[in-house]
């Protein structure tokens, strides 16, 4: 057995276990809310796989992957070098990296930003402010406080297939959720192996979000829920930003 922080074994399979997301729908959802601005150039913050970069590079933006998992970035550039797809990918943690302003728009998608700890909130922005031209848009979500409060705490999800076995055991803490991810991956003799990690989500609030975005120069233009939902009916909030 062996115990990790998140995504050291998960990455090469988080997609495959997110089969059911509908990453078609998402992706081409965000592409619809880029399009009304004149984008060229693009950073996905918290990449993981490299679904949401591989999709905003074919739609015709310069793109670049950011993510602190090295494993993840492993599955991405390989991924992207099967499928064709020419973007660049860079290790980093958007808390703590600065990086020249060289992109028009933005994009942290599926939670990476309620896995950002509460005390780097702000040092996130105002590195993704730095990022980001003049009047350079910034997409993201969050899954809701509902959310994570009532369907992710205190439960234990699983999902059991041929050649995996995902387990998470889910428990409430005051400001968030921690997740104890456990894999049983079966190898090539037909044994399983086992593999432990931990992962921290955070809840931030509408209210939260809006107000750090606005004390890091930005201004908030469009909040609705997931693929464009009533946001008080939805799991997951979708947050349209841009840099002032």
């Amino acid at each position: 057995m062996m115990h990790n922080t998140a995504y050291t074994h998960l990455a090469k399979w988080f997609e495959y276990l997110n089969d059911d997301c509908g990453y078609e729908n998402w992706s081409q959802y965000l592409i619809k809310r880029l399009s009304a601005y004149p984008l060229t150039t693009g950073l996905d913050i918290g990449c993981g796989g490299g679904w949401f970069t591989r999709a905003f590079q074919r739609h015709g933006y310069a793109m670049t992957g950011m993510d602190m998992s090295p494993q993840m970035l492993d599955f991405a550039q390989e991924t992207a070098l099967k499928e064709g797809v020419r973007s660049e990918y860079i290790l980093g943690d958007i808390t703590k990296t600065r990086l020249p302003a060289r992109f028009d728009f933005a994009t942290a998608v599926n939670d990476c930003v309620n896995y950002i700890p509460k005390n780097r909130l702000n040092s996130a922005l105002k590195n993704i402010k730095g990022a980001l031209v003049k009047g350079g848009i910034f997409l993201f979500d969050i899954s809701s406080e509902r959310k994570i409060r009532q369907k992710i705490a205190n439960t234990v999800c699983a999902d059991d297939r041929e050649d995996i076995t995902y387990l998470s055991f889910n428990k409430q803490e005051e400001d968030g959720v921690t997740m104890e991810v456990t894999l049983f991956v079966k190898d090539g003799d037909g044994k399983f192996n086992r593999f432990d990690e931990t992962h921290r989500q955070y809840i931030y609030t509408e209210e939260e979000v809006c107000e750090a975005l606005k004390a890091n120069g930005f201004e908030v233009i469009d909040i609705c829920g997931h693929l464009g939902e009533d946001k008080a009916e939805s799991d997951r909030l979708c947050i349209l930003a841009q840099k002032r």
